[in-house]
């Protein structure tokens, strides 16, 4: 029986996050304080009273997720996670728990990635969306057919659970890609309100400035393993923990995969550390017999 702590990605943002934390608890006041000094603004009044609007821009929004999930595992006084997890921004606060990075290392980190990201997004307008009730292979066939036949970049992007696969790429090769994803039997194909094609080839301007700080970036032996996004499997080394975070922003987070994994390898229990409630469900989609919770 092993216990895994989880941790969310983007799109968990909402405002006045983290604000019970910092209101009851001196080490989270402390981490907080110390977080508007690095990124050298206050996150924390956006994170506690910002608009819906401030907190969707990415260089916000990574940070402000990253935080207030880092903190909240921070405060839990008996956490031993036997195994760790992120959805693709998480796996940094993944990293924190089972102390591969320092808190003040991976927000430096978080920083970097986001503004890199928002600069990709500007660069290369482009979009993600949620692929519902259609195979996985089905999926992936159509976004290899779009491209092939037009020259336009569409991936599969997010695994998220079965059934549930979000795409990634150029504004018409996801517009194409959803017509026939249609027209192929998917329940819906769902444009999302999202600023770029995360995990996609078009972040590959972002993941070259990722790279260089992540090399530069002190990198621990684990006290646990950590399954990453885009292998789906158990990871110990720092070495290889950092090849595949620079490969994640052009890779795909395997989700189902990961959680699958992580049930072979004995996980019984999930626990989702941060804002929101979406990785307990997706856990469950995965496997319908695993106790899951969260704590925020």
């Amino acid at each position: 029986m092993k216990h895994a702590f989880i941790f969310p990605g983007q799109g968990s943002q909402f405002s006045g996050m983290g604000k019970n934390l910092y209101d009851s608890n001196t080490l989270a006041n402390e981490l907080f304080e110390q977080a508007n000094e690095i990124l050298g603004f206050r996150i924390s009044d956006i994170m506690f009273s910002g608009t819906d609007e401030e907190l969707k821009q990415t260089n916000v929004t990574q940070p402000a997720v990253f935080l207030h999930s880092v903190i909240a595992y921070k405060t839990i006084a008996d956490a031993k996670p036997d195994m760790v997890a992120g959805h693709s921004l998480g796996e940094f606060s993944a990293l924190v728990a089972n102390n591969t990075l320092s808190f003040e290392d991976a927000l430096r980190l978080v920083a970097v990635r986001a503004k890199a990201m928002q600069r990709a997004c500007e660069i290369n307008p482009s979009t993600m969306a949620a692929v519902l009730a259609l195979a996985d292979d089905k999926v992936e066939e159509i976004c290899t057919a779009v491209q092939n036949e037009t020259g336009e970049v569409v991936v599969a992007a997010n695994y998220n659970c079965p059934g549930q696969l979000v795409i990634s790429g150029s504004l018409k090769g996801i517009e194409i890609a959803c017509e026939r994803m249609k027209a192929a039997g998917a329940k819906r194909a769902l444009v999302l309100p999202v600023g770029g094609a995360f995990h996609s080839p078009l972040m590959l301007p972002a993941q070259e400035e990722l790279s260089a700080a992540i090399e530069a970036t002190q990198f621990n032996t684990p006290s646990c393993p950590v399954y990453q996004n885009v292998i789906a499997a158990a990871v110990t080394s720092p070495d290889e923990i950092k090849k595949n975070l620079i490969i994640q922003l052009t890779g795909a987070v395997r989700w189902t995969q990961t959680v699958q994994n992580m049930i072979a390898d004995g996980a019984t229990r999930f626990t989702e550390v941060g804002p929101g409630k979406v990785l307990q469900g997706l856990v469950q989609k995965v496997n319908k017999e695993m106790a899951v919770d969260g704590v925020n």
